[in-house]
This record gives structure tokens, sequence and C-alpha cells, in this order.
């Protein structure tokens, strides 16, 4: 970290320690009251009240395998080792976090196992009081040989990467030989007996997503959870949404070969959406980052190999915890740091917007529309007639005339769309709005309230969309100080059988047009722009936004 963030950040300490806090840092050091009899830490629970009970660890940036939706084939550059936080640092945070109320940790890496201290790490982490759950996630490349000394040495669970059954399949996705001992590693958890053995299953269209019915089958008879991951961007992993399989259509596929699967209760913190085949030993689930994000109850902190603090997987946002304590921070300064980073976590992660858009010109009835900036023109209404077109249109009839169209022999599912756009806007707007000064009100809530009601009146608007009931209409906006930027996201979901994803356009378009009336008596220096569907899921024609 430069001298320049980190003078801002002692700066940052020094006010954060005037504030007023319910907990005295004495309560750190005393065994008077019970670990689990106490209030949980408000230095670990948010502006929207999640309490961050669960830490993921990273031990290491190295990795055995070369999977492709994880890295590029050269690997990644790594850090230098003296930038990487010691065994002692690492312990000292962990120790800070499992007291403040983190009762689980899982290791990661890179590949954890690669580690040939692990045995030692776990056996000092599971003698934190207060840890309930030491879990790893690994490939299972030299898991076998490992996992009866790292049980004895206080290890509770095991996720076991695992994407293909095949082994060709398998030295495609890894770039590496191995399946035979991913299994035996498999095999060696379950006679160990461990509280929970998973195996991660990233699916990927095209792929192995022909391959889920056998997964499925993995779980008759073995105590395994089987779970299957939406296919996520990362930085070099050449994420393209023809390889996104979103899990209603994972679940679509099995449901015909299982119908009488059942969904089970999932707790409130969990990532998966669980499901289980009558007399199977063993259960399958969803990780749906990508289509049905679970923000909302998000429980999970991320320290990286080399001590930055991640509150959010897909923020960009870091802060390191290394340098603080390298520069002589107390136990209260690093609570201090680690309590803002988490008060400025996000209601939810914007997978799309942290990468740059690929704008991609849209056919609309034989013309181009090039240009998004603009969020409405000029357009005249014209009729179109069948013989002028070389296609079909769903909204029109044979002789040219104008329809809705037919739903009715189309399957009721879960949908979900989310769309965004922005507002740009002078130094002066933005410094009214953050501060709550503009005389018609709270420009924030407003236009948030604005968005919800326009998607419940998408059907009046619009002419051809339906009346939908929706389910969950998620209206965000929060300001880009550095860009001057109000940025307007929307996430709507329904069961039924058409999209809404002119709902959430709706939401947003409207939440912008609100932005811009309450502020417009400053100036009309505003643009309204890149309103754009960044995906829509659950119907025959799933989309995600092109990403780099």
């Amino acid at each position: 970290m430069c001298s320049k963030n980190m003078t801002s950040l002692l700066k940052i300490i020094k006010i954060s320690k005037r504030l007023k806090r319910k907990e005295s840092l004495v309560r750190l050091f005393s065994d008077k009251v019970p670990h689990d009899k106490k209030t949980f830490s408000s230095f670990l629970t948010d502006s929207f009240g999640r309490k961050h009970n669960y830490l993921r660890i990273s031990l290491t940036e190295r990795c055995n395998l070369r999977c492709g939706y994880c890295m590029p084939e050269e690997g990644v550059l790594l850090t230098k080792k003296d930038d990487l936080l010691t065994n002692e640092e690492m312990i000292r945070l962990a120790r800070l976090f499992v007291f403040e109320g983190v009762n689980k940790i899982r290791l990661t890496g890179g590949e954890p196992l690669v580690r040939k201290d692990i045995v030692q790490i776990c056996d000092q982490l599971s003698s934190l009081k207060g840890l309930k759950t030491l879990a790893i996630t690994t490939n299972g490349l030299v898991a076998e040989q490992k996992l009866l000394y790292l049980k004895q040495a206080g290890l509770t669970n095991v996720n076991i990467s695992l994407d293909t059954m095949i082994e060709k399949k398998f030295e495609f996705i890894s770039r590496r030989k191995g399946l035979m001992k991913v299994f035996n590693a498999i095999e060696k958890a379950i006679e160990l007996k461990f509280n929970s053995v998973k195996i991660n299953c990233v699916v990927m269209k095209g792929l192995n997503d022909d391959e889920l019915i056998e997964f499925v089958n993995f779980t008759q008879n073995k105590p395994v959870d089987v779970r299957f991951i939406e296919y996520m961007p990362f930085d070099g992993n050449k994420w393209a949404p023809v390889k996104f399989v979103p899990y209603g259509e994972m679940l679509k596929l099995i449901f015909q070969k299982f119908p009488d699967i059942v969904k089970l209760e999932d707790d409130p913190n969990d990532t998966a959406k669980t499901y289980k085949v009558p007399d199977f030993e063993g259960r399958f689930g969803f990780i749906t980052s990508m289509s049905e994000h679970f923000c909302g109850t998000c429980n999970r902190l991320r320290l990286t190999a080399d001590g930055n603090l991640k509150v959010c997987l897909f923020g960009p946002n870091e802060v390191s915890l290394r340098d603080l304590i390298r520069t002589g921070a107390s136990d209260t300064d690093l609570l201090n740091v680690i309590s803002i980073a988490i008060g400025s976590k996000k209601k939810q992660h914007a997978v799309v917007r942290s990468y740059p858009i690929i704008y991609q010109p849209i056919p609309l009835l034989g013309n181009i529309i090039h240009n998004t900036s603009m969020a409405f023109r000029n357009i005249s209404v014209r009729y179109i007639y069948a013989s002028s077109i070389n296609r079909k249109l769903t909204h029109v009839t044979k002789n040219g005339e104008v329809m809705m169209v037919d739903t009715s022999d189309k399957m009721s599912t879960h949908r979900t769309a989310s769309a965004s756009g922005q507002v740009k806007v002078n130094v002066e707007i933005m410094n009214q709005i953050k501060k709550n000064l503009l005389k018609k009100g709270d420009v924030l809530n407003v236009a948030k309230i604005a968005g919800i009601m326009a998607a419940k009146k998408t059907q009046d608007l619009i002419p051809l969309c339906h009346n939908i009931n929706l389910s969950k209409i998620d209206v965000n906006i929060y300001l880009i100080e550095s860009e001057s930027v109000v940025n307007v996201e929307c996430c709507v979901s329904a069961e039924g059988q058409t999209g809404v994803e002119m709902e959430a356009l709706t939401a947003v378009s409207i939440s912008c047009l609100t932005i811009y009336d309450m502020c417009k008596a400053l100036s009309h220096d505003i643009v309204i722009q890149s309103i754009l569907l960044n995906s829509k899921c659950g119907g025959k024609k799933n989309f995600i936004r092109s990403v780099l």
C-alpha cells in the first residue's frame, strides 16, 4: 500500500476511535462472559444489519491445476513471498475475527493443500475459542494422503471441486491429469466421516452440462452434497454468456429425469438452493451467484493471501490489514478499520457492472440502434406489414395488425431480470444529492420508490406488455462520486409464463427520470445514459450481457 493511502487509513483510524460504540475493547480480552452468550459484534455488522460470522481465508495464490474458468493457462503473476501474510499475522487476524463473532472459517487458495504447513495451520485455527466450523475447499489432487491428518488437526468440513466425471474432459478443463486422485479424495473424505462432504461443480454450456444427471446419480449411495455452481466472470477466465447455464435451466433438465425431487429447507445464510431425490443418500443444490444472487443474507468476508480484506467477492474495494499490522496497528485499530470496511458494503454485488460492457447494435424492425447514451428518442409510430419483412414477428399478425403474444401454452417458471442505468450530473448536483440538500427532498429514496411503482405499472405504460404478478422488485441506487454519476440498478422476479425484463427496464428508466426531475432546478446539464438490460433468465431464451 502506498504511503499516501496508509496516511489516509491512519486518519480514518483516529476518527473512528472517536465514534461511540456499545462495545469496549475491554470486552475483547474479558473471560467473564461466555463466548456464546455475548451479543454479536457491531464491528462485523454492516449498515443493512447483516452479521458476518463466516470468514474465508486464502492461504496461497498457487495452484497445481489450471482450470480454464479460474485462471489463464500460463497461471497468474504471484505476489512476492514477503508481501504475503505470515502465519503469525494470519492467526492474529483469525483470532480477532473469531472473538468478534466469526464461528466458521473456510481455507481456500489457490489450492490450500499445496501449503506444507497446512496441518499446523488447521491445528492453530481449530483451537480458537468460539470457532465451530473449520472447512477447506480443495481440488482434491493431493487430498487423499492429507485428510486424516487434517481431521486430527480439527478440520470439520471438506469441499472438493469436480467439474466432470470424464477423464478427457477433466484434462481439458483443468489442463492437468488426476481425475482418479479426485475420486479417491472424495471416498477418503466420506470414509473419515467429516461433518459434511460437498462436491463443487461449475457448470458450463456445451462442456459439462450434459453430466448433470450423472452427478445427481452420484448422490444415490453416497452421503455427499453436489453443488452446481453458475459459471461466473473473473479476470482472465474468458467468461462468455454462451457458456452460462442458469440454475432454472439446470433444474428443468434434472426434473425431467427425476420428477419427484424434493426442495429442502435452506438455512438463512445458505448459498445453495438444495434438493433431494427421495431415497437417495446424498443431496444436490445450486449456487446461483449470477441469476439469483443471495446478497441479502450474505454473511461472508474474505481475507486474501496478501492480507487484503474483501467484504464482497465481486466488489473492487479492498483494505490491507497486512499493512496496518506491519505499521504497528493495535487490535483496536484493526477492528475500527474492519468495521469501516464492512460498513461500506453495498446491498448487493454488481457482477456485470464490475466489467466493461461490450455494446453490440440491436436490430429493431430492420433498423439499427447504435447509440444507447440517449435514454429516449422520437420514433414515429408506423404500421408494419408482414409482406415488408423476411421474418415472423411475434407481435404482428399475418395481416400486419398489432397483437399481444399469447402465453397460454408457455410453462410457468421463475423469471428474473436485471437492468441498470446512469444519470450523469455536475459536481454541484452530486454534492447536493450526497448531502440531501435538494429542496424537492431525498433524491435517492424518492427515485427508488418511483422505480418500484413504475415496475408494477409497466403493463399500463408499454402497450403490449402482459400484466404480471411480481414477487420481488429490488431497486438499488448509489453514487459514483469520482464520475459524478448516479447509478441505478433493478432486479425483478416473478413466477409466470412471460419474462420481466420490461419491468426491470421500466423501473430503471423512471428512477432515472425522477432523479432528473428532482435535480433540474439546479441545472439542465444532466444526461440519462446507458439504460441496459443486464440479464434475464427463466424462459426459453436466457441472456447475460457480454462482458470482458
